[in-house]
């Protein structure tokens, strides 16, 4: 599928609105979800449930929506995600997690934290029996950048990747703060930390809510054809007035449930099959939000 430009995308997006019955059909049949994958949930929006001891609660809620498999956060003794403090003790946690008919498959860490810790976090992930060791980015709330910045962080990424391979996990990516920096050049941060990294080592995990700063999944699908595992979903109201983007995270289009916004998941999830190597998805909103996206995905055709 050859990349569509930003004007393409806009222009087919009343078009994939009315095709929002693109592949609807009864939610429950064999055939049901985009990619044939289990739905998966990030637990990041549901952190406050886990702070407060809730965490059990939040499973049985994930489950009785459809969703089979979760991505949670890591938590390595520093100030990045404190929510997760009590799921310390990987073995219990999946347990916990397993004992609820889910399935942990993957956890975000900070970067710096997971490269400063990175026995700890393995073997934490290990126990929890992860296939997937993911950062949200090389360098978090970052607005501006530099070329050579970005070849150092990735530098100690492609090496902290080889322990983590070498583990049985991927190491892997997802695009937000350092990496929506544009260059002088017009080009993103992003697309150069695709071509430094190993491609035998490092995946990528695309975040659907960056189009609010140009990136858009069916094009980045098909110009790295087998660079992408994994997929953040979120649609966006793209009718609805934008909000300036803070330290590289939210702003832009409010969020809106998966087919009730403007993206096009027609060609999303066609260029994704075409490029291959999508293994999970996970949707990553508010709880009302979750539940109505979780839904969507059960009435799409596979």
């Amino acid at each position: 599928m050859d990349p569509m430009t930003r004007r393409e995308f806009l222009g087919k997006t009343a078009a994939g609105a009315t095709a929002a019955g693109f592949m609807l059909v009864s939610a429950g049949t064999a055939a049901a979800n985009p990619l044939g994958l289990p739905i998966g949930s990030q637990t990041y929006p549901h952190r406050a449930m886990i702070a407060e001891g809730k965490f059990v609660d939040l499973l049985k809620q994930l489950k009785s929506i459809g969703v089979d498999q979760i991505e949670l956060c890591g938590y390595l003794g520093g100030a990045g995600y404190p929510e997760f403090k009590s799921l310390a003790d990987a073995r219990a946690t999946r347990k916990i997690v397993e004992d609820n008919g889910l399935k942990a498959v993957s956890c975000h860490f900070l970067f710096p934290e997971l490269r400063d810790n990175l026995a700890k976090a393995i073997a934490w992930s290990k126990d929890l029996g992860l296939e997937q060791m993911m950062i949200p980015t090389v360098k978090s709330g970052a607005t501006t950048g530099t070329l050579e910045e970005a070849k150092m962080l990735t530098d100690q990424f492609n090496k902290m990747a080889v322990d983590i391979n070498k583990a049985g996990m991927r190491a892997g990516a997802h695009n937000e703060a350092f990496d929506l920096v544009k260059l002088p050049d017009g080009t993103f941060i992003y697309d150069h930390i695709i071509a430094m990294t190993d491609p035998k080592l490092i995946g990528f995990q695309f975040q659907m809510s960056t189009f609010n700063t140009g990136l858009i999944a069916a094009e980045y699908f098909a110009k790295y054809p087998g660079r992408f595992f994994s997929m953040h979903l979120q649609d966006l109201d793209i009718k609805a007035g934008r909000t300036p983007v803070v330290n590289g995270r939210g702003g832009g289009y409010p969020q809106a449930s998966i087919g009730k916004g403007g993206l096009d998941w027609a060609a999303t999830f066609a260029a994704a099959r075409k490029a291959g190597g999508i293994k999970n998805y996970f949707v990553e909103q508010a709880m009302p939000l979750t539940i109505e996206s979780v839904a969507a995905l059960k009435a799409m055709n596979g």
